[in-house]
């Protein structure tokens, strides 16, 4: 299935339906005065979160969609149908923006929920409504009010706890591929990943999903490579996941270019939790990664932890890492001998 994060689409919901205008003629039946129904509603525009999708695909090849339009009342009182609704059917984590791109009319990130985009128009009244002790034939009846039009664009942001950083070929995939049932596309040239990758990893029982999304070069956020629109999908980590190639020779440039594109980019993302983490261990002995670790100390606050995604050193200790982040230990509650009970 083809990955798609931004579409476009537009909407209008139903007209009501117009109202009759009807007398009721009847044999022996004199005064039969106005007799016509109402129109039924127009049919609402609304957006769903479902389970089961995790891409905008469909709405690739379909971008108009139309709610039913009323019908018209009838004489006897006979009210008119109302239009069914249309549901957008959309994944968890997906932006309603209006036409702008820029104005946010809901985030939907809880599965089940709803939101109106385009509300029905009504129906109009019959004659029957405008009778009045003066007027006991009125030949008048309203029109149902039009639908609503609206253009619009859904943008998908992943729902991960990990999301995982760093250059191309810095080992993102080769990570997710070995800690999960993910199968990203790997090998030896630059964005092999070309869409964001998720898996569900799993360590001292807890389970916890990690989103893997191209990788990043100097001026990403100005367009180069990929570009930086693949970031919305780790706006929503509890943790960001660092991977720098042990075997670059310029660890601590590779490290700062990573950094400064999320500060261009904002939204706080540089000021999300960070487990920074060389890669690719397996290919240095001890000296080398030691001095690596003391390049990386030079331009950064914090642990630096290693590990080998191809032999499998250091991955679990990585993985505790972000479970701490993730879900942090519950206190030691206090014994009840302690202190004096209060209600």
């Amino acid at each position: 299935m083809k990955f798609l994060d931004l579409a476009k689409v537009y909407i209008r919901s139903g007209a009501g339906g117009n109202g009759a205008v009807s007398f009721r003629r009847e044999k022996y039946i004199e005064f039969g005065g106005p007799d016509g129904g109402d129109g039924g509603n127009g049919g609402a525009v609304w957006a769903e979160a479902v389970e089961g999708l995790n891409t905008l695909i469909d709405y690739r090849y379909q971008q108009h969609f139309f709610a039913q339009n009323g019908k018209g009342g009838a004489g006897r009182q006979r009210t008119g149908r109302s239009g069914e609704d249309i549901v957008l059917k959309v994944p968890v984590g997906t932006e309603i923006l209006d036409e702008d791109q820029e104005t946010l009319i809901a985030d939907l990130t809880e599965l089940g929920q709803r939101v109106l985009l385009a509300k029905g128009g009504n129906g109009g009244f019959g004659n029957l409504h405008f009778k009045t002790s003066t007027n006991q034939a009125p030949r008048n009846a309203n029109p149902g009010q039009p639908g609503v039009e609206r253009t619009l664009w859904l943008r998908l942001k992943l729902i991960a706890d990990v999301g995982l950083l760093g250059l191309p070929n810095a080992g993102k995939s080769t990570f997710l591929a070995a800690t999960s049932n993910a199968r990203p596309k790997i090998a030896d040239y630059p964005f092999t990943t070309l869409h964001p990758n998720l898996g569900v990893v799993a360590v001292d029982g807890a389970e916890f999903v990690v989103a893997d999304i191209p990788g990043l070069i100097e001026g990403a956020h100005e367009g180069r490579g990929i570009g930086d629109r693949f970031l919305g999908h780790v706006e929503r980590c509890a943790v960001l996941l660092h991977l720098i190639d042990a075997t670059s020779d310029t660890v601590a440039e590779d490290y700062t270019t990573v950094i400064h594109e999320l500060e261009a980019y904002g939204g706080h993302l540089a000021d999300k939790p960070r487990v920074t983490v060389l890669n690719k261990i397996d290919a240095l002995d001890g000296e080398l990664i030691a001095m690596q670790r003391a390049e990386l100390a030079r331009v950064m606050d914090g642990p630096v932890m290693a590990m080998s995604g191809i032999s499998g050193d250091g991955v679990t200790e990585v993985l505790r890492a972000l479970r701490r982040i993730i879900s942090p230990p519950r206190e030691e509650e206090t014994s009840a001998g302690e202190g004096e009970w209060t209600p």
